[in-house]
């Protein structure tokens, strides 16, 4: 198809074919925005008494559970979200403004307790924990990365007694969501088109893509597949879009099944505890439009509210440990280690300014050009999350390259000068930049974390968040791992390619830390303290693991030990948290445990021989 800039009219016919081409390109922008915005809504208004399957939380895990097992006619599902439609608000689906979704309606906002090892640069030395409330969950909050971690992850899943889990039989479920759309790696044994889940390159809106990578191999390192045979090395960003739109799990599994008659989906449907009568799980309490509801589960009832949610529901029915339940007055049903176990990656921004300016800027996002580019045909700037390229690292001795990393760093071809993580004032001034400083950040995040917090109650009341504490840093193992990580951030810094462009490392010159010098080991070490802070990832505070375990809330079906018909599926059961984001495990999470549930295999034909 010829494209305007190729076209060669007569003069006389200028203006009548620059009109036409005006209102060809009018009407198709208004096509793509009419069929990627106006989203038909999936809520259903009347409910009935009961379902076979009772999903508690439509985020990440549970919206694909729910369309799965609703594959089956013979069944009838319910899923609960406690948040709102994901029609009620165009920028849920507009990838590069994830971080203006923070503090809205959309938002749990959950904060830590105030840390003693870590966030000294932050606003009461608590972490800020958005996480989202609305139908697609934190897939619709998140930065979009498609990372699934190292077969390592899984195969250690699998050592501690989580049979089934291993690498070889978690990678067809993320074969089956799969919908790879870059061309280079539609033909790789590792992916799969076809999915759900759209997979496209975060990069190339602007030159930093290339350069990123450049200078990775300046530094020694090859140009991978993160998500294929080895993690080690740079690769442009697999990003969740589709067309430029946010490829959530509510929008491409529960939207692409709208008027399934056999799934009802609720919104603003707060659930305060499950039924439980003679160690079964009988269905849920909650509230939706004012008013208190049961409903009864037939077969299960599969806890979807993620790791901070799902062990404040399953303990606030009974379902924890029996010293805190009794402190609240709550009847306990189980005695298990619900609430434990929290592990997080920790985040840590780097910023570099450059000389001239060649990435993402306020200015260049608001620009008519990129409006324009976007709305009418999806491309641009508003098209990607920002982070163009992707880096996995293996910092200690190793003996060959397929390596379990322990850092990642993303990429983001611009600067930050809003204050989304509360940072102390005093400190942001010197910390951020001015709207519009052409420069870059460096996101390193540690990806193998040794210290491990706990979830609790703060009260009987379902509507009193919990009690997060993170304990980041406890383990001096955290801190080590983090400065080998900046250490390598300076050599990337140092190459020819980022020397030319003018980066550094002078932004990060903070005075909370001018007692030691720059660059140093214990400079980095009180920077780590003040400015680490959480990278949304919380896992493991409902852990599963096998029946000797007695850390385990979970058996490796992820049935709630003791009780009948009652199950979490999400990012709280992960024995140990992945070496990456999490979104793609918790998806191939629910893809597993819907044929769990269902007693069936639907991944046969995508088992591959590696």
């Amino acid at each position: 198809m010829c494209t305007i800039s190729n076209l060669q009219v007569p003069t006389v016919m200028a203006s009548f074919t620059t009109l036409t081409i005006v209102v060809a390109t009018l009407a198709v922008g208004q096509y793509y925005y009419t069929a990627h915005y106006h989203m038909p809504s999936v809520v259903t208004n009347t409910l009935l008494d009961s379902y076979d399957y009772i999903v508690v939380g439509a985020g990440s895990a549970g919206s694909v559970l729910a369309s799965r097992l609703s594959e089956d006619a013979g069944v009838t599902v319910l899923l609960l979200e406690a948040g709102g439609d994901y029609v009620k608000n165009e920028t849920y689906h507009v990838p590069l403004h994830f971080f203006d979704l923070q503090k809205t309606d959309a938002d749990w906002e959950y904060y830590s307790v105030p840390q003693k090892f870590s966030h000294q640069g932050m606003v009461n030395h608590r972490s800020y924990w958005p996480r989202g409330k609305v139908l697609g969950g934190s897939s619709i909050f998140n930065s979009m990365q498609y990372t699934r971690g190292s077969r390592h992850d899984y195969d250690e899943w699998a050592a501690l007694g989580c049979e089934g889990w291993g690498f070889k039989d978690v990678l067809p479920y993320f074969l089956k969501s799969e919908d790879m759309l870059m061309d280079d790696l539609k033909d790789s044994k590792y992916h799969n088109t076809g999915g759900y889940l759209g997979v496209s390159s975060g990069g190339g809106v602007t030159q930093l893509t290339d350069l990123f990578l450049k200078a990775g191999q300046e530094m020694g390192y090859k140009l991978v597949d993160y998500n294929g045979a080895t993690q080690e090395g740079w690769s442009v960003n697999q990003l969740n879009t589709r067309n430029g739109v946010r490829s959530s799990t509510s929008l491409e599994f529960l939207g692409r099944v709208r008027g399934r008659k056999n799934l009802h989906v609720a919104t603003d449907s707060f659930v305060t505890k499950i039924g439980i009568e003679n160690n079964t799980a009988t269905g849920v309490y909650f509230i939706r439009n004012g008013r208190k509801q049961f409903i009864n589960a037939k077969k299960e009832v599969i806890v979807s509210g993620g790791s901070i949610n799902s062990p404040q529901i399953l303990m606030l029915s009974g379902i924890g440990p029996k010293k805190h339940l009794e402190k609240f007055n709550i009847k306990v049903e189980m005695d298990l280690p619900v609430g434990e176990n929290l592990q997080d990656h920790m985040n840590l921004f780097m910023f570099s300014t450059l000389k001239d300016n060649i990435g993402i800027t306020d200015e260049k996002v608001n620009s008519l050009w990129t409006r324009f580019q976007y709305q009418f045909l999806g491309s641009g700037m508003k098209s990607v999350s920002g982070v163009e390229t992707t880096a996995f690292f293996c910092t200690y001795p190793k003996e060959n390259d397929d390596c379990p990393a322990d850092i990642q760093f993303m990429m983001f071809s611009n600067i930050m000068s809003d204050n989304y993580i509360c940072i102390k004032d005093e400190i942001a001034k010197e910390y951020l930049a001015a709207p519009n400083t052409p420069g870059f950040a460096s996101v390193i995040s540690l990806i193998d974390p040794k210290s491990i917090g706990r979830l609790r109650l703060s009260s009987a009341d379902p509507f009193d968040y919990p009690v997060i504490d993170l304990q980041y840093f406890s383990d001096q193992r955290d801190v080590d791992t983090y400065v080998r990580g900046l250490r390598i951030w300076e050599k990337f810094l140092a190459t020819p390619t980022m020397t030319k462009l003018g980066a550094t490392a002078e932004k990060m010159k903070l005075s909370v830390c001018s007692e030691h010098k720059f660059q140093t080991d214990e400079y980095w070490r009180c920077f780590l303290r003040y400015m680490a802070y959480t990278v949304y990832h919380p896992a493991g505070t409902c852990k599963m693991g096998k029946s000797s375990d007695k850390t385990a809330v979970l058996d490796p079906q992820l049935r709630v030990k003791g009780i009948k018909g009652l199950r979490v599926v999400d990012a709280s059961v992960m024995p140990v948290v992945i070496s990456g984001n999490t979104n793609a495990p918790v998806i191939m999470i629910a893809e597993k445990a819907a044929d769990m549930i269902s007693g069936k295999s639907t991944v046969e034909h995508l088992r591959r021989k590696l």
